[in-house]
């Protein structure tokens, strides 16, 4: 979620975060899992942003993530080859798009959630998708959020009262079974 160009530029700590959440994605597509990508994209001139939003207003002060500027599109290195991609307008990756819709339509029942930021969209999708009654699983090195001490209490902390949460390389261990 939010792997966008622009968004690594700000966020990547250089600690490899790319190549994790690659093998997470090939994992996944290994073991059959789909893969759904989920992007931040709003309209030119903001109109679905309001003044009490006070994150989303500071993005649109800042003229950030309107569809189709440079910078929104997913970062290169973890591009979709097939794959789904979701607009979403808020936070969650619920919130103004049609997430729900696509899941429901697959059958789809469990998350495996991955992005940036953690504290931001990771967050947010964590607690509407307990709250649609989703069963979630957090890759905790493939979610990286610019303050690490914020990532850290909600990986140890929050997160596992909703979701199991686990390192890129036991996931891919448990979905595909161990190397030989």
């Amino acid at each position: 979620m939010d792997v966008q160009r622009a968004i690594v530029d700000i966020a990547d700590d250089g600690s490899g975060y790319l190549s994790r959440l690659r093998r997470a994605i090939d994992g996944a597509r290994a073991a059959g899992i789909p893969v759904i990508y989920v992007v931040i994209a709003l309209r030119p001139g903001f109109p679905e942003v309001g003044t009490r939003n006070r994150a989303l207003a500071a993005v649109a002060q800042a003229g950030l993530y309107v569809e189709g500027a440079p910078g929104t599109e997913i970062h290169p290195e973890v591009a979709p080859r097939p794959g789904v991609v979701v607009t979403k307008r808020r936070a969650s990756a619920f919130s103004g798009s049609d997430l729900d819709v696509v899941l429901r339509a697959r059958g789809i029942d469990s998350l495996v959630l991955t992005g940036i930021a953690t504290s931001a969209v990771v967050l947010s999708t964590v607690c509407q998708a307990n709250d649609l009654d989703f069963g979630l699983t957090v890759l905790a090195d493939a979610c990286l959020d610019t303050d690490p001490e914020v990532h850290r209490v909600l990986i140890e902390r929050l997160f596992p009262q909703w979701a199991d949460v686990v390192a890129v390389e036991e996931w891919i261990e448990s979905v595909s079974g161990p190397a030989t």
